[in-house]
């Protein structure tokens, strides 16, 4: 497979090369994944605030099963809307730190060739 020292040390660089930048990758998309996380934490901690407020103001049972059915339906949607987002992140995550080890297996596998 190697005919040299030389060569193997080429792929021994590559291969370190290829998992620093794995490591990169996925350290930069557990790091979006987190800053998306604390986001929507805030902004769910807020909107059931808003809720519980309006929901003491309410005047009558008509009125607060109105703002319970808004609430719901508000929420519902925000969290299909933020899963689809996590699903997106996870899976570029998941590209992007293959991405180098792709490079480094398709250089080993012409060789082997």
């Amino acid at each position: 497979m190697f005919k040299n020292m030389e060569e193997l040390q080429k792929y021994s660089k590559d291969q370190m090369e290829s998992a620093t930048a794995a490591a990169t990758a996925v350290q930069k998309g557990v790091q979006q994944l987190a800053a998306e996380v604390t986001d929507y934490s805030k902004k769910s901690v807020e909107t059931s605030s808003a809720f519980v407020e309006k929901l003491l103001g309410a005047k009558s049972l008509d009125t607060a099963v109105q703002i319970q059915t808004d609430f719901a339906k508000s929420s519902y949607e925000t969290f299909v809307a933020q899963a689809t987002k996590f699903g997106e992140l996870y899976t570029n995550l998941a590209k992007e730190a293959f991405k180098p080890v792709e490079a480094v297996v398709a250089k080993a596998q012409a060789a082997v060739k």
